[in-house]
């Protein structure tokens, strides 16, 4: 039993983790929670899952790539992504993929992210804008100024998640470049940002489930170290 519930804590302290950083990233645009998935592990020795060898354990950590709530903030260089993909941006170590459209104008005109990385257009270029003049970004990516056409925002979408890694909080790198195609029913909305998919009221409930279950266990340990001692103690009389 102790033993059972030792393996039980250390599940929960992982998941206090992952919640511990949802919550801290529940303001965070374009955030994407991380979740985790449970198992059980087995003893070579047992026989079967039934076994006091099978304990409970966290087998992996997955990304939760469900779209955030769009908000309105009347920012021209704000844009948020209704539908699957990414904005590609060029980081220190090559490619990133966001959600976080809080686009910014460096001092030399290029369009960046919020911790200023360069946004790439559909070619793998950047975006360079007058910031004096209006700035028009269409459903599709295109940015235009005063009519005349600057670029194209280069959106990207991938066969499959998995093959995406965190990069910070906002950010994705992706192992394989293969994976990577054009999103086909994605729109570009101007003057909104996507928010966090980890909602904070979320969050506190679940907080409080898990630190419920972690005192829990706390008990079970407790009684099943005083269980031992007692036995020991009646062995030791008899």
């Amino acid at each position: 039993m102790t033993a059972l519930a030792s393996s039980g804590l250390r599940a929960r302290m992982e998941s206090l983790d992952l919640l511990a950083n949802n919550i801290a990233n529940s303001t965070t645009g374009g955030y994407k929670a991380d979740r985790e998935f449970y198992s059980l592990y087995v003893a070579p020795e047992a026989g079967n899952s039934d076994s006091p060898a099978a304990m409970p354990v966290i087998q992996r950590e997955w990304t939760d790539f469900g779209q955030g709530e769009i908000r309105s903030t009347g920012n021209p260089l704000d844009v948020a992504l209704d539908g699957r993909g990414f904005l590609a941006a060029t980081g220190p170590g090559g490619l990133l993929y966001t959600r976080n459209g809080n686009l910014r104008l460096a001092a030399d005109g290029t369009l960046t992210t919020q911790e200023g990385y360069p946004v790439r257009n559909a070619q793998g270029g950047t975006l360079t804008l007058d910031g004096a003049r209006a700035v028009h970004i269409a459903s599709d990516g295109t940015v235009t100024q005063d009519g005349a056409v600057i670029g194209q925002l280069q959106l990207a979408d991938f066969t499959s998640s998995a093959g995406l890694t965190k990069q910070g909080a906002n950010y994705f790198r992706v192992a394989d470049p293969s994976q990577r195609v054009s999103p086909t029913s994605t729109s570009v909305v101007q003057g909104r940002l996507e928010g966090s998919n980890a909602g904070s009221a979320e969050g506190a409930v679940r907080l409080v489930s898990v630190m419920r279950q972690f005192e829990m266990l706390q008990k079970a340990v407790t009684l099943g170290a005083d269980m031992g001692k007692r036995a020991i103690e009646e062995v030791a009389k008899v």
